[in-house]
């Protein structure tokens, strides 16, 4: 029998944690952080407590209690499981592994807590992306996707070993030829012993007993893909997250073809947009961005979603056709190349790349890799000094995050270009709030205020609702399975009355699927 379990991803945008059995084989598309349930109970000051192992994440219901798949040495002693067997969701499984669709967190920030001998099926781009980020990040056992800190029990607690397991990753589209591309995978930061496991071990087009098809998507991160498993009863389809508007929007339309030529069983299909019929495409933020920049005096500074790199590489070609510089953060220097090591063509190499200069952030103890870096691009890394002296000569990438840095530049006015998503938790709009006020006490001008109009300067990474229907009618599959949504009531009615069956799925329960 076929089935398919929701353990994340139920009327919520993100979280998805979706188990698929058939017979022996089982395994899971994504592994995500829920945000919306965790910032119900924790903050940046109010955390899971890493000295408990998995007790905070299981008691507050965000990993669901599947005994056999979670790392052993964050469920110490012989009886940690007993409090657990009469919770409605409790199973004792193995799996065979997970496919991951993406290197965004809500998709694949829980492997952190996943047994790290579970093979990680993802793309390269996917791999390496997942890799800066856990590099450049601060140390946290609910960022360990790429590898795991090894905990070991004291005094009743569990504190952090000497030796980091590297989980096996399979790379779908193979491994990047690029020189220099294993070894960056292979390293692990300073401190960390434990080298990398083979990528070899297993194959990239089966999982367990069933043959396994991967498909490139466009998204708001590249790498970004859409999966098809032929169980024993047809074709079952993930389509991660995906649209039609970015630059890469024929990978998708290709996937659609594809995946209709195989007759699927069933489509797990996001939703994050469902009755959401605004489309801006990328070209249009490029558009609207370079008038803005065009017309600006002073320091520009463009602030985008983290690893929104298309978005990066628009304000890259805006800085070149208005003769600025474009300033990054170590950080996302640090992206980009292991970025371009997966895709050479598509990812400029920041090295050869005289229009991309590094921002100084001031720190008193940089780390090793920050450290490394800077010292890499020698002439090209500029502080406050430079930015105060020339300000009408770069465009800075900053976030709300970053904010107070510009008091040391003074920017004393000049442009703040918000060109990523609306405000969606009640911490966001606070974060909003507080980074228009920065700008009112700095003088700058805010331009693209989401509650404002947005003028054009966003492009979602995920499909309006007409393009969602318009994904699904071409794909069409017997049955479809709603996920990443908050209103999965829109396909029912959508739909209604066309040849698909729609099926709402609730938190862990068993969805069967016959042909």
């Amino acid at each position: 029998m076929v089935s398919v379990t929701c353990f994340g991803g139920v009327s919520e945008i993100g979280g998805n944690k979706i188990l698929l059995e058939d017979g022996n084989t089982r395994f899971l598309f994504d592994f995500g952080t829920s945000f919306a349930r965790r910032y119900r109970f924790f903050e940046e000051y109010l955390k899971p407590r890493p000295g408990v192992g998995l007790l905070d994440m299981l008691y507050m219901e965000l990993i669901p209690p599947l005994e056999g798949i979670y790392r052993r040495d964050l469920a110490p002693g012989g009886d940690f499981w007993e409090r657990w067997r009469g919770h409605s969701l409790y199973r004792r499984l193995s799996v065979d592994g997970v496919l991951l669709s993406h290197a965004h967190l809500d998709h694949s920030g829980y492997i952190s807590f996943l047994d790290p001998e579970i093979p990680i099926y993802c793309s390269a781009m996917t791999a390496l992306v997942s890799k800066a980020m856990q590099d450049t990040g601060q140390a946290d056992f609910e960022a360990e996707v790429c590898y795991a800190n090894e905990r070991e029990p004291a005094d009743g607690l569990l504190k952090s070993g000497k030796v980091s397991r590297q989980r096996p990753f399979v790379f779908v589209d193979g491994v990047p030829h690029e020189e220099g591309a294993w070894e960056f995978w292979q390293s692990i930061p300073a401190g960390r012993r434990q080298p990398c496991l083979a990528t070899g071990a297993h194959s990239a087009d089966r999982i367990g007993a069933l043959a396994v098809r991967h498909f490139p998507v466009d998204h708001s991160i590249f790498g970004a893909c859409a999966y098809a498993v032929e169980t024993s009863e047809g074709w079952v389809a993930y389509t991660g997250d995906l649209r039609l508007h970015g630059s890469g929007q024929d990978d998708t339309r290709r996937w659609m073809e594809q995946m209709r030529e195989l007759r699927p069983l069933a489509l797990i299909c996001e939703g994050t947009r469902a009755g959401d019929s605004k489309r801006v495409t990328e070209a249009e933020v490029r558009e609207n961005a370079s008038l803005q920049v065009e017309q600006a005096s002073g320091l520009v500074v463009s602030d985008f979603g983290p690893r929104n790199v298309e978005r990066l590489l628009t304000f890259l070609e805006i800085a070149r056709q208005t003769g600025r510089k474009l300033l990054v953060l170590a950080k996302d220097a640090y992206l980009l190349e292991a970025m371009h090591l997966a895709a050479p063509l598509r990812v400029p190499d920041v090295a050869d790349c005289g229009d991309i200069m590094v921002y100084r952030d001031p720190k008193i103890a940089p780390r090793a890799w920050e450290s490394a870096l800077l010292e890499r691009y020698g002439s090209r890394v500029v502080g406050a000094k430079e930015v105060r002296a020339e300000p009408e000569s770069f465009i800075l990438c900053f976030s709300f995050w970053d904010v107070n840095d510009l008091i040391d530049i003074e920017p004393k006015g000049g442009t703040y270009i918000y060109s990523s998503s609306e405000a969606y938790s009640e911490e966001q709009r606070l974060d909003l709030e507080r980074l228009r006020n920065w700008l009112k006490h700095l003088g700058m001008t805010l331009i693209g205020d989401p509650e404002g109009g947005n003028e054009g300067l966003h492009s979602s990474g995920h499909a309006s609702g007409p393009d969602l229907l318009e994904i699904i009618r071409t794909v069409s599959p017997r049955t479809l399975i709603t996920v990443h949504t908050e209103e999965p009531e829109y396909f029912l009615t959508s739909l209604r009355g066309e040849a698909i069956e729609v099926v709402l799925p609730e938190t862990g329960v068993e969805i069967s699927l016959t042909s």
